[in-house]
């Protein structure tokens, strides 16, 4: 009890210090976890409405915030991680806050976003109640190597979940991770109109190929139904949860809000009520960077987080089809992932008639490179990305401008347009 005190008043402390210093998140957790290893396990003891890990390639971010606000919209009291912050010592920094000495959360469940590889450490401490498994595609080479290695760790996930999953069953690699659980599993996944939509939302693996691409939803599985790029249906087999309208454009944002609704309706039970989750989607903003529009001199500015082919290959699905002004900026720091072979995967034909204004980042030649071998045009090469954002919009001010960019060249993007345009402060993420 004393360690546990004393680690939640050190961490508060490093909490206020690295704040004014504009240190990262997960600083404060680091702190708090040498004093007392166990901090996190006794931090959600009290938990007693359920744990929630949220994990998958693509999509963490946005199906957490749409969960979390669908929880709260019947009335209970969640905590998560808001920015994104999804390694167990950034999940810990954004819990210090709201714990009193004691060292005990006050909430009815606890919804987090994890890494899959750091979702590991967290279920070591604490056994998740739930997970919902979003997707496997290959992102961060040198980190997560082979495909299958993230796989097994999402397995590994649900294997740990002590009362139900929440499983994408369009994805072959988690649907047969999900399959193999021994808890209740529910099922979320694209109506059969739209099947043909799977191979862009999906890494293909010939090994699967005689597998099922789509499934007969039972008791509790739901079917997304889209009515056009915002409005869509999520579809029981007893009750439709629409038409929900989205502030966020495209399928990936139907289907994360699908996930979330699924996931939703397992945990409150018969509390659920499904005009209450239209609206509560209805509301939620995209999170920095996942499609958030910024409004620059009058004219709108979109920043799309990119980071494997099938997020890039969903995103100019979604966005890349508009003629507006683009740019594009490829980093390759330790968050991005070192390898960037992955650019080679992706088609950019939907950018051919237009072109690219600008490529900027550590990457910005080679992403020109790629886009020549498209035989898409890039006007101008500007590595350094504030230069490359003052470019953009000199060239380019009377007219719509989109930025596809890569995890960490988004945060230093958004950290500019921040301090330019008065947006809310946010803190330091990592990729989701």
């Amino acid at each position: 009890m004393l360690r546990t005190a004393a680690a939640v008043v050190a961490g508060k402390t490093a909490r206020a210090i690295a704040r004014r210093r504009g240190g990262g998140s997960a600083f404060p957790g680091l702190v708090a976890e040498r004093i007392d290893p166990g901090i996190l396990r006794h931090a959600l003891a009290d938990v007693r409405g359920g744990i929630v890990v949220v994990s998958g390639t693509n999509g963490k971010t946005t199906t957490t915030k749409m969960l979390v606000a669908l929880l709260r919209a019947h009335g209970r009291s969640v905590f998560t991680n808001p920015t994104g912050s999804n390694f167990t010592r950034g999940v810990l920094s954004e819990m210090l806050p709201q714990l009193p000495v004691s060292g005990r959360l006050r909430s009815d469940l606890a919804v987090v976003e994890l890494d899959e590889a750091h979702a590991m450490r967290f279920i070591a401490e604490v056994p998740p109640t739930h997970s919902l498994l979003l997707n496997v595609a290959r992102d961060q080479l040198d980190r997560f190597a082979e495909i299958d290695h993230t796989a097994d760790l999402l397995a590994r996930l649900g294997a740990a979940s002590t009362e139900g999953v929440v499983a994408n069953a369009d994805d072959p690699f988690i649907s047969r991770a999900a399959g193999a659980v021994d808890v209740p599993v529910r099922w979320f996944g694209l109506d059969a109109s739209i099947a043909d939509r799977l191979p862009e939302l999906t890494e293909h693996d010939a090994r699967f190929d005689d597998e099922p691409t789509t499934y007969e939803p039972g008791p509790g599985d739901a079917r997304l139904r889209p009515r056009d790029e915002r409005a869509f249906d999520v579809v029981f087999d007893d009750v439709v949860v629409g038409p929900v309208t989205l502030q966020q454009r495209g399928l990936a944002a139907m289907i994360n809000a699908t996930a979330a609704t699924t996931t939703a309706r397992l945990l409150l039970g018969d509390a659920f009520d499904a005009a209450t989750a239209a609206e509560a989607l209805a509301a939620v903003r995209p999170p920095f960077g996942r499609g958030e529009v910024v409004m620059v001199d009058g004219q709108p500015l979109e920043l799309v987080l990119v980071k494997n082919p099938a997020g890039f290959g969903v995103a100019l699905s979604t966005y890349g089809t508009t003629p507006v002004a683009t740019m594009v900026a490829i980093n390759d720091n330790d968050a991005d992932g070192r390898d960037v072979s992955w650019l080679y995967d992706v088609s950019f034909a939907s950018l051919r008639e237009r072109g690219v204004a600008l490529t900027s980042g550590v990457r910005a030649y080679d992403m020109a490179l790629r886009l020549h071998y498209d035989d898409v045009h890039t006007d101008r090469v500007v590595p350094d990305l504030d230069e490359a954002l003052d470019a953009l919009l000199a060239a380019h001010p009377d007219e719509p401008k989109r930025i596809f960019c890569t995890y960490t060249a988004m945060m230093a993007l958004r950290r500019t347009l921040a301090a330019r345009h008065g947006l809310d402060r946010f803190g330091e993420e990592t990729p989701a």
